[in-house]
């Protein structure tokens, strides 16, 4: 296992592109078969699960509120396939959240399965 900032590159990426003019271009790293969970708390035991296949993650770009939040890597770690990303979430550049995302990268390099767990109620910073 690494530790270093480069340690989840695709999942570095993805949220480079996700805080970027385009983020739908996430869309083209997807593998066929791709699966997500983001479980996205805003607080007081709500939440919403955005779970599913491409049509999910489509519907989950739809909603957000583009260019207001930015996600920042606090660690990563790769271990074969899977990459693990601990990081927070700030709108405006005020901390809101904290999140961790996992994904597996198949071998052509697309993501083939994603897990996202999102709350604002604890901080790692």
């Amino acid at each position: 296992m690494t530790d270093t900032p480069t340690a989840a590159p695709f999942l570095t990426a993805w949220f480079e592109i996700l805080d970027g003019d385009e983020p739908s271009r996430i869309l083209d790293l997807i593998s066929d078969d791709f699966s997500l969970s983001i479980l996205f708390s805003t607080g007081d035991g709500n939440a919403t699960d955005f779970a599913g296949d491409r049509a999910a993650l489509v519907g989950y770009l739809e909603q957000r509120e583009r260019g207001t939040r930015t996600h920042h890597l606090l660690s990563a770690t790769t271990l074969g396939q899977d990459e693990l990303f601990l990081g927070e979430v700030r709108r405006a550049g005020v901390p809101e959240a904290s999140f961790v995302a996992a994904g597996r990268v198949n071998g052509e390099g697309r993501l083939e399965r994603l897990l996202i767990g999102r709350s604002s109620e604890i901080r790692f910073t």
